[in-house]
């Protein structure tokens, strides 16, 4: 692949909402907006980071610009309670809580009938409404405490190293299971640093932590998606804004500055040919130079993958039909595909 930004923020964008500049919805929001919600408890996009540090360029990563609020991604914590407040200082009786309910449902919607064409406000109240629903179903669905002892251990729980991200990957397959459409898992900012695959230096040394950090959950990810049944219709996406340059960058304990002409990806499952390598860099691994992948090319093939069109998925804004995969030509790439 390759992409137009060296940069951090911009090359984010990019790769999550298809152009460089902040506010454009993220990929998660437009396959909500294009294919709805399978879950009527649970988020349809969900965000998945580490719960001690936010992750660079924030809640940009799975916001909804200027589409609908309501497609917004839901940021859940991994540690803890799923979301700050879900259960009541309180309980109730059962016929409390309906009426409580029900008059706070007919408040809410004679106060929108007063104010129509307020996105906001629609995206809020039916947050709330989610809210409530949520107070089972999120805590059941994050629970996971409840899975075997194998399922534990394969993917690193009992590892300190591996615990963290291996933790939200397991949230992930028990989302994906019950109807999440989109999962974004972050990786860990260990040691309060928020793009920890930035090496510019000691790469030795945070490559080896990152890869040890990893792999082993996203291996495990995969085998239980496949010992489920559910890899077949579940689209695995690996990858970052950019990679690193094939050339040494510092002093004593060097590392590798960015890489924005030539990367590497990675898809399992959900339409994609499995053992299939498309694409290469030139012999020194700087430029794409074989089939070269924009990352409009890339949207483009995985909303086919979902079974959505890239050139049909269009929101009006401001009079322009705006698509997650831009003005300038894109294209499937067929040839991964299963």
């Amino acid at each position: 692949m390759w992409t137009t930004h060296f940069n951090h923020d911009p090359a984010i964008f990019m790769m999550q909402g298809g152009r460089a500049l902040p506010g454009a919805p993220t990929l998660g929001a437009w396959v909500v907006y294009g294919l709805g919600s399978e879950s009527q408890d649970l988020p349809a996009y969900v965000a998945l980071d580490d719960p001690k540090t936010l992750i660079i360029s924030g809640i940009q990563n799975w916001q909804s610009g200027w589409l609908p609020p309501v497609y917004q991604g839901t940021r859940l914590r991994s540690v803890g309670s799923p979301l700050v407040n879900l259960k009541p200082r309180e309980e109730f009786p059962s016929p409390v809580l309906e009426l409580s309910r029900s008059l706070l449902s007919r408040m809410a919607a004679a106060h929108r009938d007063k104010r129509p064409g307020q996105p906001d406000l629609d995206a809020r109240i039916a947050s709330y409404e989610l809210a409530a629903r949520m107070q089972v179903s999120a805590t059941n669905a994050l629970d996971i405490s409840k899975e075997n002892e194998a399922t534990r251990e394969m993917y690193g729980l009992n590892d300190e190293v591996t615990s963290s991200y291996g933790r939200r990957c397991l949230m992930a397959r028990r989302l994906v299971e019950r109807g999440v459409r989109i999962v974004q898992i972050y990786m860990n900012c260990t040691g309060g640093n928020n793009n920890p695959w930035d090496h510019h230096s000691g790469i030795e040394k945070t490559l080896r932590r990152s890869c040890a950090e990893t792999d082993r959950p996203v291996a495990a990810l995969l085998k239980d998606l496949k010992g489920r049944g559910l890899l077949d219709s579940t689209l695995v996406v690996w990858g970052g804004e950019f990679g690193r340059l094939p050339l040494s960058q510092g002093g004593v304990d060097p590392g590798r500055d960015h890489g924005a002409n030539g990367f590497s990806v990675w898809m399992a499952g959900g339409g994609v040919k499995g053992g299939t390598v498309y694409g290469a860099t030139d012999e020194f691994g700087y430029h794409s130079v074989e089939n070269r992948t924009s990352v409009h090319d890339f949207h483009a093939t995985i909303l086919h993958l979902l079974g959505l069109d890239h050139e049909k998925l269009v929101y009006n804004h401001h009079g322009l039909n705006e698509k997650l995969s831009g003005v300038e030509p894109a294209r499937v790439v067929k040839e991964i595909l299963a």
